[in-house]
């Protein structure tokens, strides 16, 4: 087996300099997640979602960004989930992008806030059904006997709604993280790697760089 201490790469795609980037950290990630998008790497929208516990602990976790745009980074989840309820204790996020293949890193860090009802009732029944349903039978964050418990209450609730429309759960919404920071990170050789901040001073994005 290698020694993980031996893992290594060194990263050489492309550079990062201050005449690469735009000044808003949104279209500059816009640019960036479609590239992404593009290079056809997994799930490109996936993201770790930082939190706090009660405390002072902190807890992450995978999940799926859905939208974005200047008023910030949108995910769902049940409100009453570990991070649901951590993020109404805190309402404080960051959350970490990683696309390997082109060798980027994009982390944010910011203020929450819970989208609309209008908002997440639209996203919710733009789902697949079988998308729908799932967010009524799992109690997500609690603990179950086995599998079977969330494949009998799927199959109740299929039953339920066969020819009906099915409600958005009261616990179900989005979250949206509103950046105070991000910075986007270019991997580069010698770990000598290009880290630029963006970071809301007065209303405005200052871009600096950051020692790697």
């Amino acid at each position: 087996m290698t020694k993980i201490s031996d893992l290594r790469r060194n990263y050489t795609q492309a550079g990062l300099l201050e005449s690469d980037v735009v000044a808003n950290p949104y279209q500059q990630f816009k640019r960036w997640f479609e590239q992404a998008v593009a290079a056809d790497i997994l799930e490109p929208n996936a993201m770790t979602v930082a939190t706090v516990t009660a405390d002072g602990k902190p807890s992450a976790r995978i999940v799926l960004l859905k939208d974005f745009d200047d008023r910030g980074f949108v995910f769902y989840t049940n409100y009453n989930s570990q991070k649901g309820v951590e993020l109404q204790n805190c309402p404080y996020a960051a959350l970490v992008f990683l696309w390997g293949d082109l060798e980027r890193q994009v982390r944010i860090e910011g203020k929450v806030e819970f989208v609309s009802e209008a908002e997440a009732t639209g996203y919710f029944h733009s789902r697949p059904a079988s998308s729908q349903l799932g967010a009524w039978a799992s109690e997500q964050s609690t603990i179950i006997d086995d599998r079977s418990v969330l494949e009998q209450r799927l199959q109740q609730l299929e039953t339920e709604y066969q020819d009906a429309v099915i409600p958005k759960p009261p616990h179900w919404g989005g979250v949206r993280v509103i950046p105070q920071e991000i910075e986007f990170w270019q991997g580069r050789p010698s770990r000598l790697h290009d880290r630029l901040r963006y970071q809301l001073v007065a209303g405005k994005w200052q871009i600096d760089r950051l020692a790697p």
